[in-house]
């Protein structure tokens, strides 16, 4: 999945997401289900998008004790999505279950899906950090902690801002994975975000995937937006 665009796909129902993939028939994309279209439509949305040929970010950000998340991510694995994440914040113990849990529920010759941590969300301020979660140190050090112990509870990378990314890499080694929400272009409105990049900077810092929303998905014509967005993102014209 190195040096993908996917496309959150932060719709209200499946009805929607249907209106937005028509004039992309025939691509094969890479797509992001949140937390509000999996719990409207469950399972049967990523089934769906899976059969029409589009790989899968579930981004579920599961939390929870060891053996729920195991156990949740073991049913999970069974949708064959193609990339999951957990909350960095559970601890190496939950990043370990959860990695059992999708080796577990991953059928026999099939290759489990990859599972990356997510470290301080990209609507997080380094002051938010330190007041609301009580965590003294810099929002750096705080990412970097979460990458370091992620890489040692065997996971495959780490959702993160583009701009640690190359802090990341410099901290656990290539072949790990950054994944970075808050891209912008540079005359987009940064809406709730807060530690934003544009696509060249992502690019330039060796981010591994970005994700982008509403650039796309609210766009009058999307499949120009996101020719667009992957001519910045990777420098070639489609």
């Amino acid at each position: 999945m190195e040096n993908s665009l996917i496309i959150a796909l932060d719709f209200a129902n499946g009805n929607e997401v249907d209106k937005f993939l028509v004039p992309f028939e025939g691509r094969k994309l890479f797509v992001k289900v949140g937390m509000e279209l999996f719990y409207q439509e469950g399972p049967a949305i990523v089934t769906k998008l899976k059969e029409s040929g589009h790989q899968i970010f579930l981004d579920l950000k599961l939390h929870d004790i060891p053996n729920t998340v195991k156990s949740a991510m073991t049913r999970l694995a069974g949708l064959q999505c193609d990339l999951v994440n957990v909350h960095a914040a559970g601890g190496k113990e939950m990043m370990m279950a959860a990695l059992e849990g999708l080796e577990a529920g991953t059928a026999a010759g099939q290759k489990r899906p990859s599972c990356i941590a997510v470290t301080q969300l990209t609507s997080t301020s380094e002051k938010q950090m330190q007041n609301d979660q009580l965590i003294p140190v810099s929002l750096k050090d705080s990412v970097l902690h979460y990458a370091a112990l992620t890489k040692e509870a065997g996971l495959d990378g780490v959702v993160c801002s583009a701009w640690e990314a190359v802090d990341i890499r410099e901290k656990v080694g290539g072949g790990f994975l950054t994944v970075t929400p808050g891209i912008r272009m540079a005359t987009d409105a940064v809406g709730d975000q807060k530690r934003v990049a544009t696509p060249q900077f992502a690019h330039n810092a060796g981010v591994s995937a970005i994700v982008v929303g509403r650039s796309i998905t609210r766009s009058a014509d999307p499949v120009k937006s996101y020719e667009q967005w992957l001519e910045a993102w990777k420098g070639e014209k489609y």
